[in-house]
């Protein structure tokens, strides 16, 4: 797609997907916040993180125990900020009409979501296993990956059923 049209379209393009997809880009970024947020503690930038008055959270806790360092020899919150932008660039990617013109683009971002929305589950649970408590941010991530799954599905499905149906129009011709 020519870059200015592609510009105009996810700016001022109007559609139900282009505005879920909208969405999902604001809650991915929702998501890096809070890993940067986070990443600021874990690296000693900021001393404290202020959590809802909520028994189970206790993001001082969880984001500075052996949980939130054991990977990749550094802390998870750089790997969570790059993780949400990348599921913001598979929303932002493409036209006003990828379902239909680039229909892997909507599944790969519907695929992405759902990675998302399991690595947040196991996540937690080790959070909780390790901890007793939770990180309020990781959280707030993981319910805008929810509700992005839910935006993402409309367009996925869109994207599925022109796949198929070009697969099978291509079978069709084949047998010409």
């Amino acid at each position: 797609m020519d870059p200015r049209q592609l510009s105009y379209e996810l700016r001022e393009g109007q559609s139900a997907n282009m505005t879920r997809r909208r969405w999902i880009i604001g809650l991915s970024m929702i998501g890096t916040l809070a890993g940067q947020i986070v990443g600021l503690y874990q690296t000693g930038i900021i001393k404290h993180l202020p959590d809802p008055p909520v028994p189970i959270f206790d993001s001082d806790k969880v984001d500075a125990s052996t949980y939130a360092y054991k990977r990749a020899n550094s802390p998870d919150a750089p790997a969570m900020i790059v993780n949400y932008g990348i599921t913001a660039w598979l929303a932002s990617a493409g036209g006003l009409d990828r379902a239909r013109q680039s229909p892997l683009l909507p599944i790969a971002m519907g695929l992405k979501i759902l990675t998302d929305i399991g690595t947040a589950g196991k996540l937690a649970q080790e959070e909780w296993a390790e901890n007793k408590a939770l990180c309020a941010y990781c959280q707030a991530a993981t319910v805008a990956s929810v509700v992005s799954a839910a935006l993402a599905l409309p367009e996925v499905i869109e994207a599925a059923q022109n796949l198929v149906g070009s697969a099978q129009g291509s079978e069709e011709l084949a047998r010409r």
